[in-house]
């Protein structure tokens, strides 16, 4: 769930909020004057954004950060594919 709120709310109820960062892996969305708005995520999350986008694409590396970011409900989740003769086809030389 997303959680979106007014900048004083925001510090009004600032631990409340963080602890839903943190505990409950939210992104907390501050719409703020100017269309200034920012987001609060926790550091874990925003460390495997920072991975997915530094790995090779295809990598190893890519492919952990990637999954972890389909559990944490960021990205969507992969199609499941049917193992068929036809999709086995693609594979051979």
């Amino acid at each position: 769930m997303t959680v979106v709120l007014t900048q004083s709310d925001f510090r009004s109820h600032l631990k409340k909020y963080l602890d839903q960062v943190n505990d409950d892996d939210e992104t907390v969305y501050i719409v703020r004057s100017n269309n200034r708005s920012v987001a609060v995520i926790s550091q874990e999350k925003m460390d495997w954004y920072e991975r997915a986008l530094r790995a090779k694409e295809g990598s190893l590396e890519h492919a952990i950060a990637r999954d972890q970011l389909i559990n944490r409900h960021v990205l969507p989740d992969d199609e499941i594919v049917e193992s068929d003769d036809h999709y086995w086809d693609r594979f051979k030389s």
